[in-house]
């Protein structure tokens, strides 16, 4: 019976997850640690090794965990909206946590949740709309990889505080060197932030993937 209820007493996967994410956006990246999550939690270090595994099980807990809080979107939208969709969520998620990104590193995400919410779908969707299997996975990557990246270098400052900075760094060129960036301020200078730069280019990818591989 004590072995029992000291098992029942243990955190689950998803509370270890979810105290890397604290730690990840509390303390930084480089602070995620089994010894750092173990010590929030109250339990040991073995404890929650032996619920990841490694450190590499770890953080695609928390990919997974984050991943779970996406809605499921279904192939009765058309391709394109229910594609957008899929991913600005996943944007949505991981804009959360930006620090996670930063842990990926080559390292796979598949845990469960990601798998049947995001990977799955789009690339059952990729193919219901005609896509051969080898394009639908080309598509697949590219949509997953400006979304990584976009999360890994967004500027959380608004729009004014953004152009404030710019303009600034801007002002310190030599004209000379620098002809095109210092002649043309207003152009050069955000009037987006990098979210909606992100939404902008979700949908331009989206698009010219569509006329490409489907002929739209």
């Amino acid at each position: 019976m004590r072995n029992n209820r000291d098992r029942a007493d243990q955190p689950t996967l998803e509370a270890v997850a979810e105290a890397a994410l604290t730690v990840v956006d509390d303390e930084g990246p480089e602070a995620l640690s089994f010894r750092r999550v173990a010590q929030l939690l109250g339990v040991s270090h073995a404890t929650v090794f032996r619920r990841c595994g490694d450190f590499d099980g770890l953080v695609n807990a928390c990919a997974d965990r984050l991943a779970a809080r996406m809605p499921l979107v279904g192939q009765d939208q058309d391709w394109a909206t229910a594609t957008e969709a899929r991913f600005a969520a996943f944007y949505e998620v991981l804009i959360e946590h930006p620090g996670l990104v930063a842990l990926r590193s080559g390292r796979a995400w598949w845990g469960p949740h990601l798998l049947s919410r995001l990977v799955e779908p789009q690339l059952a969707h990729n193919i219901a709309a005609g896509m051969t299997p080898e394009a639908a996975i080309r598509v697949y990557r590219r949509l997953y990889l400006l979304t990584l990246g976009a999360v890994a270098f967004v500027d959380h400052r608004n729009a004014k505080q953004v152009r404030t900075a710019a303009r600034t760094a801007l002002a310190a060129l030599d004209p000379e060197d620098f002809p095109a960036l210092t002649g043309n301020l207003d152009v050069v200078l955000p009037a987006l932030t990098d979210h909606e730069v992100y939404h902008g280019a979700l949908r331009q990818l989206i698009d010219a993937s569509a006329a490409a591989c489907l002929g739209r």
